[in-house]
């Protein structure tokens, strides 16, 4: 059976807490309603079903040969380097004929940002406060140093858009928390502060940096990324690059 083209396969990294899964499908059904013709799956590396390797079976059992992975991270970090292309590689050793091309991660990217204004607009910010505004732009975390510097150069550019000031900040794995940064900011004399979530769905990081915005008394805390237009827009970006990649690099998944 001939597929024009590769089905779009959103790996999540999965959670015990129930609105992961909810917020991920919610967001691989907005990409399918902007791209109708295409075939979209959701798999999960743990705690959810399906797992990858179930959809890569029941998707090569019914003729399908062409696949783009898509890592729904937002930084090249441990997942990215280790658990999927683990994961890929034993489901591909497996299923003869099946090409499996890895998607780039969404972050660093022009959409998130604009993803993360939406959120905070929809938490209350206006245009006209954006000056006498910092922002805590606030990551889960990871210990990978180059996950560490993109979240920081992302933190960086956006400064440049007008905010008085960004400063990154982790909820795990990395410091400073988002607590500490938004009492250093505070302490430099800003009288708005607000938290922006790096994240893309709810779980226990995201609620940890709520809970730290909380308790360092920050005027906002926007919501998770979750299932914004600019995301769905961004998992087609990246699918459409990778299925522009010639078959050959198929074994090339790192």
């Amino acid at each position: 059976m001939h597929h024009a083209r590769p089905v779009l396969l959103v790996i999540a990294h999965g959670s015990r807490d129930p609105r992961h899964a909810a917020t991920v499908h919610a967001l691989t059904r907005r990409a399918r309603a902007l791209r109708p013709g295409l075939r979209v799956e959701t798999a999960f590396l743990d705690f959810n079903a399906p797992r990858v390797e179930q959809v890569l079976s029941a998707l090569h059992g019914a003729g399908v040969r062409e696949v783009v992975a898509l890592p729904l991270l937002l930084t090249r970090a441990f997942h990215a380097k280790a658990d999927v292309p683990a994961v890929l590689s034993e489901a591909t050793a497996r299923l003869p004929g099946l090409t499996v091309r890895v998607a780039e991660v969404l972050g660093p990217s022009p959409l998130l940002v604009s993803a993360l204004e939406r959120r905070l607009a929809e938490a209350g910010l206006t245009p006209a406060d954006r000056a006498t505004t910092a922002v805590v732009l606030a990551s889960a975390g990871s210990s990978d140093p180059e996950a560490i510097a993109v979240i920081a150069e992302t933190a960086r550019e956006w400064r440049h858009t007008g905010w008085c000031a960004v400063r990154p900040a982790f909820a795990s794995a990395a410091l400073p928390r988002t607590e500490d940064a938004v009492r250093e900011l505070r302490a430099e004399g800003h009288r708005r502060v607000v938290v922006a979530p790096y994240v893309i769905a709810p779980g226990r990081l995201p609620d940890r940096i709520a809970a730290g915005a909380e308790a360092a008394g920050a005027d906002l805390v926007a919501d998770v990324l979750g299932a914004a237009p600019e995301l769905a827009l961004l998992l087609l970006h990246r699918y459409d690059a990778a299925a522009r990649l010639p078959t050959r690099l198929r074994t090339r998944v790192a």
